[in-house]
């Protein structure tokens, strides 16, 4: 639509015309995003992102600090606003200035004539955080702005060992592989034969609820690779900190690499891992199988055995390892299902380990679903693999900070397990009028809110107890 303010015509009520025009000034879609801005306050993840930069821009013209560049990214992930191009109408919002911290919301005091009651910056400035080199200097034109990928990895695990008010016993780290598909000619990407198109393969480690690695990957590689560095990383950073704690590693068929369990045996780590089947494996629970036959045949039901043995591969392990399998028959016929685990059978047994311990790893596929569909992982769009992490760290910390309102705010409410999407249309895309004055900033929402209570009693959940 060429004029964004003209007026568009809808059905009549009676006798009055019904039209509306996108012209009002002080009015936000997005006011309950201020609880975001709330989680911010307590956890500081932006702050501590922006603190991963190195900034070369001369001190005396910069208008928009790391820190605000990468809130209104990050704030607007959240918000769904998934594409840059989406802020150069978001830079006039008064709400999405205040969640970044900029003192005039309105912008008026801006420097440039042409920039006044727009706060934020646009897409083109935004950018430029993507297309930065790693090697850029303070004699560089327009990109300076560098960020230290160790640095924002280290960062991950820190906040989710401040999430702990005391050391847990015992933590299991879910390990995964997934395809980000990508249509352009990005550097790195190549055709991946499983998944029919090309894509990059981001690894991803979450402990919990809690996102401990993002990796943006070629697929031109095995979906394990570079499994075994980022798990040494992690646990030594989480074992300096809680040097007790045990450690357990999930994930499925595609991290069974003698590499990745000879390591874990090596560093006190437990795993439990997903086993391709064969027919040699097939062959060592036959009998269980034609006992679940029978009980089947008997019942119509599903039924399912279990039998733990050593076994090892003839030639890619480095020794015999504890395999479990599943004997299930179902209407369909037989389904046979394996696991390696280094878990001892006493007092782990064999069903509980399979059912309770190791289908558990299904929950980290909601996170990564949560990632890519909701906060936009996805979005690998730039030119470069370095522009394109970027992208994934941006959707990451976008994904903490929803998961820390969830944690925090959500607990012990009819939403503390919804998923990112749902705390987004539910809580935070509300329209407001947005007033600023020189003593306050003053968001009038609807009072016909249905979920004002619940609001309220999220923000409740987010401030810190009077002293």
């Amino acid at each position: 639509m060429e004029n964004s303010h003209s007026q568009l015509e809808f059905q009549g009520l009676g006798t009055r015309q019904v039209v509306c025009s996108f012209s009002a000034p002080a009015v936000t879609s997005d006011a309950g995003a201020l609880l975001l801005r709330e989680v911010e306050h307590n956890r500081r993840i932006i702050e501590r992102f922006a603190g991963t930069f190195r900034d070369h821009r001369d001190p005396e013209r910069i208008e928009h600090t790391v820190e605000q560049l990468l809130g209104q990214r990050i704030y607007g992930l959240c918000l769904g606003y998934e594409d840059l191009n989406d802020h150069d109408a978001l830079r006039c919002d008064p709400l999405l200035a205040t969640l970044v911290g900029k003192r005039d919301p309105t912008g008026e005091t801006r420097r440039r004539p042409r920039d006044q009651g727009r706060a934020l910056c646009g897409k083109s400035t935004l950018n430029r955080l993507e297309l930065t080199p790693a090697d850029a200097s303070p004699k560089a034109r327009y990109k300076k702005v560098v960020y230290d990928s160790a640095h924002i990895d280290r960062l991950f695990v820190e906040l989710f060992l401040e999430a702990h008010t005391e050391p847990p016993k015992e933590i299991w780290l879910d390990v995964d592989a997934t395809d980000d598909p990508v249509h352009g000619q990005q550097e790195e990407r190549f055709f991946h034969g499983y998944y029919g198109h090309y894509c990059y393969l981001p690894l991803y480690i979450f402990c919990g609820e809690h996102l401990l690695c993002a990796r943006l990957r070629p697929s031109s590689r095995d979906g394990a690779a570079g499994t075994s560095a980022e798990l040494s990383r992690i646990a030594a950073q989480i074992r300096a900190r809680w040097p007790e704690v045990r450690i357990v590693l999930r994930g499925d068929s595609g991290f069974c690499r003698d590499e990745i369990m000879a390591f874990c045996e090596d560093n006190q780590i437990d795993y439990v891992l997903g086993l391709a089947r064969n027919k040699r494996l097939e062959r060592a629970i036959a009998s269980q199988m034609e006992h679940a036959r029978r009980k089947h045949l008997q019942t119509t039901q599903a039924a399912r055995c279990f039998r733990s043995f050593l076994y090892r591969t003839r030639n890619t392990w480095s020794r015999p390892r504890r395999v479990i399998g599943k004997a299930e028959y179902l209407a369909k016929g037989p389904n046979h299902r394996f696991i390696v685990t280094s878990l001892r059978a006493e007092p782990y047994d064999s069903r509980t380990v399979y059912e309770a311990l190791y289908c558990a790893r299904g929950e980290m596929e909601n996170r990564i679903k949560e990632q890519q569909l909701g906060l936009f992982a996805d979005r690998t769009s730039t030119a470069t693999m370095r522009g394109n992490q970027l992208r994934l760290y941006l959707s990451s910390f976008a994904y903490v900070l929803m998961s820390e309102l969830r944690r925090i705010g959500l607990a012990r409410t009819e939403m503390a397990r919804a998923q990112v999407s749902t705390i987004r249309t539910s809580l935070l895309k509300i329209g407001a009028l947005v007033k600023v004055t020189v003593r306050r900033v003053f968001v009038e929402m609807s009072a016909a809110f249905p979920k004002a209570q619940l609001f309220a009693t999220v923000l409740a959940h987010l401030r810190p107890a009077p002293a």
